[in-house]
C-alpha cells in the first residue's frame, strides 16, 4: 500500500504530504527535544515563545524538504509541486505566528 502512493504523481497527495509532514516533523521533534514534557504543554510553548517558532518550525519543515527531494528526484513533479505549495504556506503561516505573536 505504501510503495503504491509513493508511486502516485498528482497534485492532491502531494497537498496533503505536505500538510502531514511538518506535522510528523514536529511530533519527531517533540519525541528528541521535550520527551518529558506533556505534548499539549511543547505545543502551547512553541506557539507562546517566538525563538521556538522559528526553530522548530523550521525543523518541521525538514521533513517536506525530503519528500519534496524524493519527489522530484523520482520525475513526479505534480506531487513535488503540490509539497512545495504547502511549504510555502506553512513557511508563511510560521512567519505570521511570529509576526502577530
Amino acid at each position: 500500500m505504501a510503495t503504491f502512493v509513493l508511486k502516485r504523481d498528482n497534485l492532491k497527495l502531494g497537498l496533503i504530504l505536505g500538510f502531514l509532514g511538518p506535522l510528523l516533523g514536529l511530533f519527531i521533534v517533540y519525541l528528541i527535544t521535550a520527551r518529558s514534557t506533556p505534548f499539549s504543554i511543547f505545543i502551547e510553548e512553541f506557539f507562546n515563545n517566538n525563538k521556538m517558532i522559528t526553530s522548530i518550525g523550521s525543523l518541521s519543515l525538514l521533513a517536506n524538504i525530503i519528500l519534496f527531494t524524493i519527489y522530484i528526484n523520482t520525475h513526479r513533479d505534480s506531487t513535488a509541486k503540490g509539497i512545495f505549495i504547502t511549504t510555502c504556506l506553512y513557511g508563511v503561516a510560521i512567519l505570521l505566528l511570529k509576526i502577530f505573536n
